[in-house]
């Protein structure tokens, strides 16, 4: 379990780190563009699904991180689930702008969680589906984020699928 946090917390260290970097050697305004952009985000997180015993379904929090590829509609996409076992589900996404503030996407990736409790998407490796939409909030860099993640085979205790759905704010560097 230590090492997960380690991990954890290593995660959030390069996002942050990368942040900092991106707005140290930015020397141009942003400009508009549909919905684009990278952006670290906070906000909550509720497993929807519980195990074969009963546990699964709570409330925490999420940190959130995308990285949007240049001229491409892909973004790299990682998000830390924080409550009474915590998460981390890295993925790739297909990015579909809706409008000139919004974009919907479809992620695949991997949930990572390894604890005696289920996390809001279960508590062992599996792969995850994570559909979602982000609103760049007019004339600001905030953006607010909703999604769900679907993991498969996600519970040690009576196997199953595990959904959380999140949402949040977040900051476009």
């Amino acid at each position: 379990m230590e090492r997960f946090k380690d991990f954890l917390l290593g995660v959030v260290g390069v996002a942050l780190g990368s942040l900092a970097i991106s707005l140290a050697f930015t020397s141009q305004p942003v400009s508009a563009q549909a919905a684009y952009g990278s952006y670290v985000g906070a906000g909550g997180t509720l497993g929807v699904t519980q195990d074969g015993s009963g546990e699964g379904r709570q409330l925490g929090g999420v940190i959130a991180v995308r990285y949007k590829l240049l001229e491409a509609p892909f973004s790299l996409r990682t998000q830390a689930l924080i409550g009474s076992s915590p998460a981390i589900v890295p993925t790739v996404s297909y990015d579909i702008p809706l409008g000139w503030q919004t974009d919907a996407y479809l992620g695949a990736g991997l949930v990572f969680a390894n604890g005696d409790k289920p996390s809001p998407v279960g508590n062992k490796t599996s792969f995850a589906l994570q559909p979602g939409i982000d609103y760049v909030v007019p004339n600001s860099n905030t953006v607010i984020f909703g999604n769900a993640i679907i993991a498969f085979d996600a519970y040690r205790n009576g196997g199953g699928t595990a959904v959380s759905v999140q949402g949040g704010v977040g900051l476009r560097f």
